[in-house]
């Protein structure tokens, strides 16, 4: 089951790494990927609703990145980072169903895979703070 999440978000990431870099639409990248990925319906279904939960509240999670890694602006963050940021900031504030601890091992273990050397080290630092604040 674990494996077959891990799954599902990283097809969202390479949903939203493509939207970021290329500017495909959407629906055409999700329905492309997903007929690929040999996901069940249920894990599919995930898929689509962390890659619209990204999409519908950017603004707001780009937000929480800046206050969270106010050194680097949005534009700056490598591209697989910020959206590893965004997928995790929607799981751990706005979509509430995975606990915040899987959220940011799943974070950090995809940017172990997808990002560079620093990558692991700066998903782990943002979204710990991230969690911290939204503890409070």
């Amino acid at each position: 089951m674990a494996g077959a999440r891990r799954k599902a978000r990283t097809l969202a990431l390479q949903v939203l790494y493509e939207i970021d870099t290329v500017g495909h639409e959407v629906e055409g990248v999700v329905t492309r990927l997903l007929a690929g990925g040999g996901l069940s319906e249920e894990n599919a279904a995930f898929t689509r609703e962390l890659v619209s939960g990204v999409i519908q509240n950017k603004e707001k999670i780009d937000r929480n990145i800046q206050s969270f890694a106010p050194a680097w602006p949005i534009e700056q963050i490598p591209v697989v980072d910020r959206n590893i940021l965004r997928l995790a900031i929607f799981e751990i504030l706005l979509d509430n169903k995975a606990p915040v601890k899987v959220a940011i091992n799943e974070a950090v273990e995809m940017a172990k895979t997808f990002g560079s050397d620093n990558s692991p080290k700066f998903i782990n630092g943002v979204l710990g703070s991230v969690s911290a604040g939204a503890s409070r």
